[in-house]
């Protein structure tokens, strides 16, 4: 009892000096809080001098007609009661916004009000529970542009990637592929500046460390320290102070398998490898993991549950996007899951995977692989009157979709890119059409 009782003293006067360490010099917090208390003074002053009206009993002595005169006694009581009761509350005032600025200047972009900046953080901390499901340059550059609308965001990411650096850290140090996460990871940060260009660097091959990025290097460091890959990618966040979450769609090491017809007399290659299937020409026909059955990474499973707005795509189809509903139990948590869902439907066709493909094309491959319907609105680019590289093409809008999906077309490109989506353009498309869909249980105006 009496070293319980010697514990719980100790906690508690750990609790007094750690508060105590507010007081240290250099914080710019102790002047103002002397200004608050000045302020908190000045007006239990007025109340004792001018209410209760001290001086009435007080004896004689020297000092009474100097704090009389201070206390302005040669007024009126009314007149004594707002200059004190104003002085104090003004004190209080400009202490605590000092206070609050001193406190938030760390966090402040230079040249924009304190008063904008927590305006926009509280705005997207009430901002919708959004999952995106995906991998690739499309996962990423639709993140950059929703984490301006809400810090609730979560990025489910495949990890059958086994190409590039990704596939060389797989192959060699027995991790699962970070280089998708990585670009989540980076589009996610809430200062895309100097460190996430020095997490996307990427090193020479004669450098001796085989092109790999310093991300990719870094993720994996973490995954051997921690002891697991799942809290490597949370620390990696934590660094590059990400505005929401980025998790593996499962933490099995996966393999992307695929049959595709090579010619006219639609013979089948079975080709493994997700880098080596765009390669290889012909139709794909089919994709599944290996092993078939994985199991999904709880934590995604969850997000995906509680979502109120599922977003699939952009992305490679067969190589980013359907990796992650080949995973059983993540498929069938999009199906169970009540929130709204959209697909966003890539620009142009990827070479070697969606040759030819239109948005119907799309739909259906994704419906063939999970045996239901799942998306309740198919968002596509509709602007398709630029010249794009040799050996891609647009996605062209398939009227076959009418009466069976509500579809929503728009100028969705990157002018500089117009392969790829704009990604402010798309983020605030898909933000309309979701306050549109959910009507007046949540509205832009209760994000105000």
């Amino acid at each position: 009892m009496q070293k319980t009782s010697s514990n719980w003293y100790s906690r508690i006067a750990q609790q007094f000096f750690r508060k105590l360490r507010w007081l240290v010099p250099g914080l710019g917090v102790k002047r103002w809080l002397l200004v608050i208390l000045t302020g908190a003074m000045l007006i239990g002053l007025g109340f004792a001098v001018m209410v209760l009206d001290v001086y009435r009993t007080a004896p004689d002595t020297w000092w009474l007609p100097v704090l009389s005169y201070l206390s302005l006694r040669f007024l009126d009581r009314p007149i004594r009661a707002v200059i004190f009761g104003g002085l104090g509350i003004l004190f209080i005032l400009f202490g605590t916004y000092k206070l609050n600025r001193a406190l938030l200047r760390p966090y402040l972009t230079p040249g924009k009000p304190v008063l904008d900046t927590v305006s926009a953080y509280r705005k997207k901390e009430r901002g919708p529970r959004i999952v995106v499901i995906g991998g690739g340059t499309g996962l990423s550059a639709l993140l950059r542009g929703l984490k301006n609308h809400t810090n609730n965001l979560t990025a489910v990411v495949t990890v059958a990637d086994d190409g590039g650096s990704s596939g060389e850290l797989r192959r060699n140090m027995g991790v699962l592929p970070p280089g998708d996460i990585r670009n989540c990871l980076t589009a996610l940060s809430n200062d895309e500046a100097m460190l996430t260009q020095i997490f996307q660097y990427r090193f020479g091959e004669g450098a001796g460390l085989n092109g790999h990025t310093l991300g990719n290097l870094f993720i994996t460091a973490l995954a051997d320290i921690t002891g697991s890959f799942e809290e490597a990618v949370a620390e990696s966040g934590r660094v590059l102070a990400v505005q929401g979450r980025v998790l593996p769609s499962t933490l099995h090491d996966v393999k992307l398998v695929a049959d595709k017809t090579i010619n006219e007399n639609q013979s089948e290659i079975r080709v493994t490898g997700e880098s080596n299937i765009p390669t290889i020409e012909g139709r794909i026909k089919r994709v599944w993991l290996e092993p078939d059955n994985p199991l999904a990474y709880p934590p995604a499973v969850q997000a995906i549950l509680s979502a109120e707005l599922i977003i699939v795509g952009p992305g490679s189809l067969f190589t980013s996007i359907l990796p992650n509903l080949l995973v059983p139990d993540l498929a069938e948590a999009v199906k169970a899951s009540r929130g709204t869902k959209f697909y966003i439907c890539n620009v142009a066709t990827q070479t070697g995977e969606t040759d030819g493909f239109t948005t119907a094309d799309h739909i259906r491959t994704i419906e063939k692989h999970l045996n239901q319907r799942i998306f309740d609105l198919v968002i596509c680019n509709q602007k398709q009157d630029i010249v794009l590289p040799e050996g891609i093409d647009w996605v062209r809008i398939d009227d076959t979709l009418d009466g069976q999906y509500t579809t929503y077309a728009s100028d969705l490109i990157d002018p500089n890119n117009p392969w790829r989506h704009d990604s402010g353009r798309l983020a605030q498309v898909i933000m309309d059409l979701f306050y549109e869909r959910t009507g007046p249980l949540i509205s832009k105006e209760t994000l105000q």
